[in-house]
């Protein structure tokens, strides 16, 4: 088969090299990191908050090529930050307390005006995954088919314990709290493009959404690329993490084109449904048990996952990406998620609350930049 292009986006946090708390720096280290390092423009911008700051990969056929451009993103963006005096973090949450500030932007002092605290208090950092589709009638039937796992995906991107200087309790809060926004979520099925608009028509109508920018379905097709836009993932700290969400991904949209034109019908499982999964992934993570849509039933997070990889397997196979996912399968079962992670960094510094939570941004950022063997 020839294999699908697919991409990511990540959004980054920059955090004080002292503090560790979120620095209001983004347009500054676009600026910087344009000027500095001759990366392309159109691959890192400044987003909605100026706490944090995005890059974008180039369309990639393999996975491989795509691990480079997000390595050499990552690095662009830290020589960006350092030139303004801050650093990145590939953080969801900030573990440390903050008040975040919108950037100067006609679009984003709207959604301030319009949804008021959810849009002042929103300070959070994903991974949204694109994957190239045929047709908007392929896409609406990805996105038909793929809603029921992607509290599996959300599981295990799972990298935002810690908010406003404290353990949350959730391997991923990032969830609840993008969550509150009017149009986030797992959405029901839509059939056919037609249906798929008329909703997204209905909600700008209704004001829940000032554009198709914020339409924030878990899964969408994307307003300016012939993809499908997962965005149901926690940026991950760690590029390899990054990579098999996105290899996962990529697998389960071929997989259900496979399903859709062999006539197999989009799983009927209620929305209602899907919200409570998607809290139990956000809950724990890999660490606890996972809503098995399907059957009805909760299984051993691990056990969950195996389930999605054997799902997906042909789709693995014929890109030759098995095996980074089982690579990927026994690293996360060895050291956990982000979260775990997070949490284990936290552990190890003996000191006050916000010094260990210091010692998480600084593990945090370390990680984010796989160093260049050549520096």
């Amino acid at each position: 088969m020839n294999a699908r292009s697919f991409g990511v986006e990540e959004e980054l946090l920059l955090v004080d090299p002292v503090a560790a708390a979120p620095v209001a720096a983004g347009d500054d280290v676009v600026t910087a990191t344009v000027r500095r390092t001759g990366v392309d423009a159109d691959r890192v911008d400044h987003e909605f908050k100026e706490q944090q700051a995005e890059l974008g990969s180039v369309p990639a056929l393999e996975a491989e090529p795509l691990r480079a451009d997000l390595i050499r993103l990552r690095r662009a963006m830290a020589t960006g930050a350092a030139a303004t005096g801050v650093r990145i973090a590939a953080l969801a949450t900030s573990p440390l307390p903050t008040r975040p500030s919108a950037t100067d932007d006609e679009r984003y002092h709207r959604m301030t005006a319009e949804f008021a605290v959810i849009a002042r208090e929103q300070l959070t950092c994903g991974q949204h995954v694109h994957v190239s589709v045929d047709s908007p009638e392929e896409g609406v039937a990805v996105l038909d088919r793929i809603r029921t796992d992607l509290a599996t995906i959300l599981a295990l991107s799972a990298n935002s314990p810690f908010f406003q200087g404290q353990d949350t309790g959730y391997a991923s809060y990032r969830t609840m709290l993008w969550g509150r926004w009017p149009t986030a979520g797992p959405t029901e099925r839509f059939g056919d493009p037609a249906r798929y608009r008329q909703v997204v028509d209905t909600l700008i109508a209704s004001g829940a959404a000032l554009d198709t920018g914020m339409i924030y379905f878990d899964a969408r097709l994307s307003a300016s690329y012939p993809t499908v836009e997962v965005r149901v993932a926690d940026v991950c700290t760690d590029v390899d993490d990054a990579v098999a969400v996105a290899v996962l991904i990529r697998a389960l949209v071929e997989t259900a084109v496979r399903d859709w034109r062999s006539g197999v019908p989009a799983p009927d499982v209620r929305v209602e449904v899907l919200r409570g999964a998607a809290w139990r992934a956000a809950r724990s993570g890999l660490a606890g048990e996972l809503f098995d849509v399907r059957a009805g039933r909760l299984l051993p997070a691990l056990d969950a996952v195996g389930a999605l990889v054997d799902r997906v397997g042909p789709a693995l196979s014929a890109t030759g990406d098995r095996a980074l996912v089982d690579a990927s399968l026994q690293r996360w079962a060895a050291v956990g998620t982000g979260a775990d992670r997070q949490r284990a960094a936290a552990a190890a510094v003996d000191g006050s609350v916000r010094e260990s939570l210091i010692g998480v941004v600084d593990d945090v950022v370390r990680r984010t930049v796989v160093p260049d063997p050549v520096a």
